[in-house]
């Protein structure tokens, strides 16, 4: 099976009563070739949408390192560029930032300010410095929670109550026999 036949040759001419088998032969070759050929230029522009439509809305949940999270989108990027899409690099810059959750904010916004822009390289090694300060600035935070004690003690007093209710019902009842 050779699938370069139909884009090295040109369409061969109509089979007709007086081709030879030679020609009938290339003829349903080059037709199955160019039948094959259509079929995944038409799966490559599926693929394409596919893979535009995941780097534009992939987002990083934290699931994954941040490095492993720019890799997977540059990854995409290599994808598209081999189906004939080259993403240019400041466009990768901008997806990679777009797609970070609310807590680097204050790192688009500085991204934004300075006057240099960075390759997918340097974002990646800022990105990192930056996910590990996050994890450290997460692990010396408190959580109180205020809310949850009170309601907690609330609910306590309730069915102390009620507990006391039902006790006195039957002694009222025999008080009024």
């Amino acid at each position: 099976m050779n699938l370069d036949l139909a884009m090295l040759n040109d369409k061969p001419t109509a089979i007709t009563d007086m081709s030879s088998v030679d020609e009938k032969s290339f003829h349903k070759a080059w037709e199955r070739s160019n039948r094959l050929n259509l079929m995944f230029m038409r799966m490559n522009k599926s693929l394409a949408g596919t893979l535009m439509a995941e780097l534009t809305t992939i987002k990083f949940d934290g699931s994954i390192s941040m490095q492993n999270h720019i890799i997977e989108m540059t990854n995409i990027a290599a994808r598209l560029q081999t189906l004939g899409m080259k993403v240019d690099d400041s466009f990768l810059v901008q997806f990679i930032l777009n797609s970070l959750p609310p807590e680097y904010e204050p790192f688009q916004i500085n991204y934004n300010i300075i006057k240099d822009k960075w390759n997918v390289s340097e974002l990646s090694h800022m990105l990192t410095q930056e996910e590990s300060r996050l994890k450290k600035q997460r692990s010396h935070s408190i959580n109180f929670m205020g809310q949850g004690a009170g309601k907690g003690l609330k609910v306590k007093a309730n069915k102390f109550k009620k507990k006391k209710a039902h006790a006195k019902a039957p002694q009222d009842a025999k008080q009024e026999t």
